[in-house]
C-alpha cells in the first residue's frame, strides 16, 4: 500500500516543490492537481520519475460537472463546456499513469433534483468514455452532506452506486474520502464488501474543537483507521492520499517540507 499527499494540501508551493518534499518525506506517491502543473507535461514526468514518485489520484482543472460555489474554483457555468474539459484533463493526465482521476457531480444549483442528475448521468457517460479510451480510471467522488450546496448533491457510497448503476457505467468506480465519508454510516461496510470498487481513497479527518478545515489523520478521532481497515480486509491496496483542505493561517501555512513530514507521520501511523 502507498502512501501519497495530495497538491492541494500544500497549496501554497509549486509543482517542484511539491515534488521534492514530498519524496524527500517519504511518500511514495503525489496527488495531482491540474492547475499545479506546469505545461510542459514531458518534463513534469520526467521530474517524477527523478524523484520515485508515483502519481496517486489526480483532480481536474474543471474537477465537477455542474458549476462548483467554491469561491476561486468556481470555473464556466456551460455544463457543456465544462464536460469538455474534463475530458481533455483525463486525456491529459493519462500520460501520468495515475491510480484514478475524480470527478464531481457539481451541486444541483437552480435545477430540480431530476434535472441535476439526468446532467449529471449525460456528463459522466462522456467523460467515462473519454477515460476508457485513454485507459484511465475514473472515479466519481461523494462529497460530505454539509459541502452538498457548494460541491457536489451526491453525499453517500450508496446514492453514487445507484447513479453509476442507472447510468450504466460499470467500469467508474467510486473515489473515496475519508473526511467525506465520516458520517456515512454504511460505508465501512460497504468498502469491505466491495473494495475492488474504490478506485482512489483520500485520507483526513474533520475540523478538530480548534481547529479549522481538515485534519490530519488521527487528530479528530478514529475514523479513518476504520474506513481504512475495511477496505484492507477487503484486500484493497491502492494508495493512501492525504488531502488537507485548510484556511491561510492554518495547515495551509506550513511551509512545503514541514507539512509533507506533519503529512507522512500522520499516514503512516495508520498502517
Amino acid at each position: 500500500m502507498r502512501l501519497a499527499l495530495s497538491e492541494i494540501s500544500t497549496i501554497n508551493a509549486s509543482f517542484a516543490e511539491d515534488v521534492a518534499a514530498y519524496a524527500a518525506a517519504g511518500f511514495d506517491a503525489i496527488g495531482l492537481w491540474e492547475f499545479k502543473l506546469p505545461a510542459d507535461d514531458e518534463a513534469n514526468r520526467a521530474l517524477l520519475h527523478e524523484h520515485r514518485l508515483a502519481v496517486a489520484n489526480c483532480v481536474p482543472t474543471v474537477p465537477a460537472i455542474t458549476q462548483l460555489a467554491i469561491p476561486g474554483m468556481e470555473g464556466p457555468s456551460d455544463v457543456e463546456e465544462r464536460v469538455e474539459s474534463i475530458c481533455a484533463s483525463v486525456r491529459r493526465f493519462a500520460a501520468y499513469e495515475p491510480e484514478c482521476v475524480l470527478c464531481l457531480t457539481g451541486p444541483a444549483g437552480c435545477r430540480s433534483a431530476e434535472q441535476a442528475r439526468a446532467v449529471t448521468v449525460s456528463g459522466l457517460q462522456r467523460i467515462a468514455a473519454a477515460a476508457l479510451e485513454e485507459g484511465v480510471r475514473l472515479g466519481l467522488e461523494p462529497i460530505h452532506p454539509a459541502e452538498q450546496e457548494q460541491t457536489s448533491w451526491l453525499n453517500t457510497v450508496a446514492a453514487a452506486v445507484d447513479l453509476l448503476d442507472e447510468a450504466g457505467l460499470d467500469g467508474v468506480g467510486i473515489m473515496a474520502d475519508t473526511y467525506n465519508q465520516w458520517e456515512d454510516a454504511d460505508a465501512a461496510a460497504w468498502f469491505q464488501r466491495n473494495a475492488a470498487q474504490v478506485f482512489g481513497l483520500h485520507v483526513a479527518g474533520p475540523p478538530g474543537d480548534d481547529v479549522a478545515g481538515r485534519t490530519l489523520p488521527g487528530e479528530s478521532g478514529q475514523r479513518e483507521r476504520e474506513l481504512v481497515s475495511a477496505l484492507r480486509v477487503g484486500g484493497w491496496d491502492g494508495s493512501l492520499d492525504v488531502e488537507i483542505f485548510s484556511t491561510p493561517d492554518g495547515f495551509w501555512a506550513l511551509p512545503v517540507e514541514e507539512a509533507a513530514r506533519r503529512a507522512y507521520a500522520a499516514v503512516r501511523a495508520l498502517l
